[in-house]
C-alpha cells in the first residue's frame, strides 16, 4: 500500500486504556494497522508518534490522508478520575439541589455501606436565579436579571472553569436560558464554558437534563483543549483535512460539534466495536449476535438483533461498572443521550488479581492499564494480572506481543504469580493461573448474560463475535460456559473498534419536548416540527462538508401510556404528516414486545419528537486481508495448560493465512499482529470466505 497515484486514505484512531490503534484504509478497502501504547499523560502525543509509525512503514503520504475518525477515552476517563472543569450550576429558585436527590435508586440494594458519588458540581457552587416556567413553556414568574447578576459575579469569584445552566422547563421554553447565558457571557471571562441544558437535552426529567447538561460542561475545557491539541498534533504530521469524533451511539460528528457536546463522546470507543460487528454480522448472513469486545481494561459486550445494535438513552458515567440495566442504576453520574447498549466490566487483560477479605480469588476492576502494565510487560508493573496468567499457561507468546514490538519478561511474571497466588491457593504455577483465567471467565460471563439471559434472550441463539486485544482467547470458553455453539473472531480484531470508526455514518440527532395525548396534538403540528428539527440537522452535516442530497432523514417519537414513568421511542415512516393512529398502533405493539402487555383501551402521550440526519459511511469490502504476525504458514508449537484434566500439552502455533481451507480441532493458537485466538480442547476452528475465523464448539473435551 502506498500514497502514490492520486490515492487517497483514511484513518481511524482509537485510544484504549492500555493500547492506541491506529487503522489505514485505502478507497479499494485495504487496511493496514499500527497498535502503540496509550501515552496516558498526553494521548494526543501516542496518537501522533504511532499515526507517523504506520505510514512511513507503509509508504503513506500525510498529504493523502483525506479524513481522520477518532474515538477517545479521555471524556469517560475525566470524570472516573474526577478530573474535568471546576463547573457551577445556574438554575432555577429550589432546585439547587437536584444533583444531590438524584433518583431513588442503589446499585447495590443490600449493601448498607453504598456511599452514592459526589455531586459533580459542589453545593457552594450550585446558585438558584428567580424565574419560573411551566411545562407549556408559559412564563409563570419572569426572569430576575439582577439575581443572575450577583450568581455571575459569584461564580466569576469562584473562578470557574465552566458553567452549566438548566431552568425549570426550558425545554419548553428556552428563552430564560438564553438570556442567563447572555448576561454570563459578559460578567464572566471569555475562556468560561457555558452550557445550556436545551442545547444539549431539550427533554422533560430535571435530574437526567440537569446531570447531563452538567456533565457536557464539567468535560467541555478540557475536551475543547485536547480536539484542539489533536489537531496541531495531526497538521504538525501533515494530516489536516476532515476530522470526525465517534459519537457515543455508533455515529460520528465534526470535531466542532463534539468540543460543544462532549458528553455525546463518552464511551465512543466500544459504540465504535459493536457498529463493525453488525457490520461483519450483516455481510456473514448473521441477524442475531453478542459482540464481546475485552482490551487491557476491560469486558464490553452488547447484542444486535437484525442487524441493528440494541440502543438505550439511559447511562451513567463513572459507575466503575455498567450492566446495562434500569435496575442497577445509582453508582454514577445520569447522562440522557443516545447509547449503544453496552455491558460493560472492569475485566481486561490488565486487570489485578487479587484476593478478598475472605480470601477468595478476584480478577478486577482495578487495572494495570498502560503504566505500569502486566508485570510481564518488563515496563516497572509490580501486580499480577490477568495478561501475566495467559502468558504462564502458554496461551499468548512468551517472547513477545504486537508483531515483536512489545517485548516480554515471562520470568518475572511467573515467579510473581507462584509466590502470590499459587502460595496462597496450594497451587502449583499452572494451577494457580488456570485458576486467574476461570475466574475471568466468570466475571465476563456475567456481562455477556446482562445482554442476553437478563433480558430474557437465550445465548444459544446467538453467534459470539469476539474482538478486542483480549477478546478471542477467552471467547471460545466464555460460549462453552453460555452453550453458545460458535463464535466468530474477525480479521484485525485487536484493532476492529478503529476499524468501525471507518465504516460508521456521520449523523446528527435533535430532539424537542412535545408533549401531549397523542390524539390531541395536530399531525401537522408534528410534521411541522420533524421538517425544523431535519433542516437543523442536515444543515449541521452540510457545514461539515457534506452535500445535503447525500443526507438521509430518520424520524422517530418518543411515545407512553398515559401516567406511565418511561416512555419507548419508535420510528415514523415516511416524510410526510405522520397518522397519529399508526403511532398509536406501533406503540401498543411495541409495549407488547417490550413488557409482554398492553393496554389497548389506554390514553397514549407523545412526550417528544426526533430527527437523525446522516450521511452513510463506506461498506466493509467482502473481505478484510492484513499482514499476519507469523511469517509466511509455518507452524510452530509450544506447551499450553488447559486444567487438571487435560495437564500440559504441546499444542499448534498457527497464522490465520494457514488455516485456509482447513478444518482443524483444538487445542491451538493463532498468533496475529494485533491478538491470539485461543481455541481450546473438544473445539474445531476453520476460516470462511470472508477471512473470519470460526471456532465451533460443539464438541467438548
Amino acid at each position: 500500500m502506498d500514497g502514490s497515484g492520486g490515492k487517497t486514505f483514511r484513518l481511524g484512531i482509537d485510544i484504549g486504556g492500555t493500547f492506541t490503534d491506529i487503522v489505514a484504509m485505502d478507497p479499494e478497502g485495504r487496511i493496514v494497522v499500527k497498535k502503540v501504547s496509550s501515552t496516558i499523560e498526553d494521548y494526543s502525543r501516542g496518537i501522533a508518534e504511532g499515526m507517523r509509525e504506520l505510514l512511513a512503514e507503509n509508504a503513506i503520504l500525510p498529504a493523502t490522508v483525506d479524513e481522520v475518525v477518532h474515538a477517545t477515552t479521555v471524556a469517560t476517563n475525566a470524570v472516573l478520575e474526577g478530573k474535568g472543569a471546576r463547573t457551577g450550576l445556574i438554575t432555577t429558585a429550589g432546585f439547587r439541589d437536584v444533583l444531590e436527590f438524584r433518583r431513588v435508586r442503589v446499585p447495590e440494594l443490600y449493601n448498607l455501606d453504598y456511599v452514592k458519588p459526589p455531586p459533580l458540581v459542589p453545593r457552594r457552587l450550585r446558585l438558584e436565579v428567580r424565574e419560573r416556567l411551566g411545562p407549556d413553556g408559559a412564563v409563570r414568574v419572569a426572569l430576575d436579571e439582577e439575581s443572575v447578576a450577583l450568581a455571575g459575579e459569584r461564580l466569576k469569584r469562584e473562578k470557574v472553569d465552566a458553567v452549566a445552566i438548566c431552568l425549570l422547563h426550558s425545554y419548553a421554553n428556552p428563552t430564560h436560558e438564553r438570556r442567563v447565558a447572555e448576561i454570563l457571557n459578559g460578567i464572566l471571562p471569555s475562556d468560561v464554558y457555558v452550557s445550556c441544558s436545551h442545547e444539549i437535552l431539550p427533554e422533560m426529567r430535571e435530574y437526567e437534563r440537569t446531570s447531563t447538561t452538567v456533565v457536557n460542561a464539567f468535560l467541555g475545557p478540557l475536551m475543547q483543549r485536547y480536539l484542539a491539541a489533536l489537531k496541531g498534533r495531526l497538521a504538525a504530521e501533515g494530516v489536516s483535512r476532515r476530522l470526525s469524533v465517534m459519537q457515543s451511539n455508533g455515529s460520528r460528528m465534526g470535531v466542532a460539534a463534539a468540543a460543544h457536546k462532549p458528553a455525546y463522546l463518552v464511551e465512543s470507543g466500544p459504540a465504535a466495536g459493536v457498529i463493525a460487528a453488525a457490520r461483519i454480522a450483516s455481510q456473514s448472513g448473521l441477524k442475531n449476535v453478542i459482540t464481546l469486545d475485552i482490551g487491557g481494561t476491560t469486558a464490553k459486550t452488547a447484542i444486535v438483533e437484525n442487524g441493528t445494535p440494541a440502543k438505550t438513552s439511559e447511562y451513567e458515567i463513572g459507575a466503575g461498572i455498567n450492566l446495562s440495566s434500569r435496575l442497577v442504576k445509582g453508582a454514577g453520574y445520569a447522562i440522557k443521550l443516545p447509547f449503544i447498549d453496552v455491558s460493560e466490566i472492569g475485566a481486561g487483560g490488565g486487570s489485578h488479581v487479587w484476593f478478598d477479605k475472605g480470601g477468595l480469588l478476584k480478577v478486577g476492576p482495578q487495572s494495570s492499564g498502560a503504566k505500569p502494565g502486566p508485570i510481564c510487560y518488563g515496563t516497572g508493573g509490580t501486580q499480577v494480572t490477568l495478561t501475566d496468567a495467559l502468558m504462564a499457561l502458554g496461551y499468548i507468546n512468551p517472547d513477545q506481543l504486537v508483531g515483536g514490538a512489545l517485548r516480554l519478561a515471562p520470568e518475572a511474571a511467573r515467579r510473581a504469580i507462584e509466590s502470590r497466588i499459587g502460595s496462597v491457593l496450594g497451587a502449583s504455577l499452572e494451577e494457580a493461573a488456570y485458576g486467574v483465567f476461570r475466574v475471568a471467565v466468570a466475571n465476563m460471563v456475567r456481562a455477556v448474560k446482562s445482554v442476553s439471559t437478563y433480558r430474557g434472550r437465550d445465548p444459544r441463539d446467538y453467534t459470539l463475535i469476539a474482538f478486542g486485544g483480549n477478546g478471542p482467547l477467552l471467547a471460545a470458553s466464555i460460549a462453552r460456559e453460555l452453550s453458545i455453539s460458535r463464535v466468530l473472531v474477525p480479521p484485525f480484531p485487536g484493532v476492529l473498534s478503529a476499524v468501525g470508526l471507518l465504516v460508521s455514518d456521520s449523523a446528527h440527532e435533535l430532539v424537542r419536548a412535545l408533549p401531549g395525548n397523542l390524539r390531541d396534538i395536530a399531525p401537522e403540528r408534528i410534521s411541522a416540527g420533524f421538517d425544523e428539527l431535519g433542516e437543523q440537522a442536515s444543515s449541521a452535516l452540510v457545514a461539515e462538508g457534506f452535500a445535503s442530497e447525500t443526507v438521509r432523514i430518520e424520524r422517530l417519537v418518543d411515545v407512553r401510556y398515559a401516567g406511565q414513568a418511561f416512555e419507548l421511542t419508535l420510528p415514523v415512516d415516511g416524510s410526510g404528516v405522520p397518522e397519529t393512529a399508526a403511532i398509536e398502533r406501533d406503540f401498543h405493539d411495541e409495549h407488547q414486545r417490550t413488557y409482554g402487555h398492553k393496554a389497548e383501551g389506554e390514553p397514549v402521550e407523545l412526550v417528544a419528537i426526533r430527527v437523525v440526519a446522516n450521511v452513510p459511511s463506506v461498506g466493509l469490502p467482502d473481505r478484510l486481508v492484513g499482514r499476519d504476525a507469523a511469517s509466511g504458514t509455518a507452524e510452530r508449537r509450544r506447551m499450553a495448560y488447559f486444567g487438571a484434566g487435560s495437564g500440559q500439552v504441546e499444542i499448534p502455533v498457527l497464522s490465520r493465512v494457514s488455516l485456509a481451507g482447513r478444518v482443524l480441532a483444538g487445542p491451538l493458537v493463532i498468533e496475529e499482529y494485533d491478538s491470539t485466538v485461543l481455541v481450546p480442547p473438544g473445539s474445531t476452528v476453520s476460516v470462511d470466505e470472508r477471512n473470519n475465523i470460526l471456532v465451533s464448539m460443539d464438541a467438548r473435551p
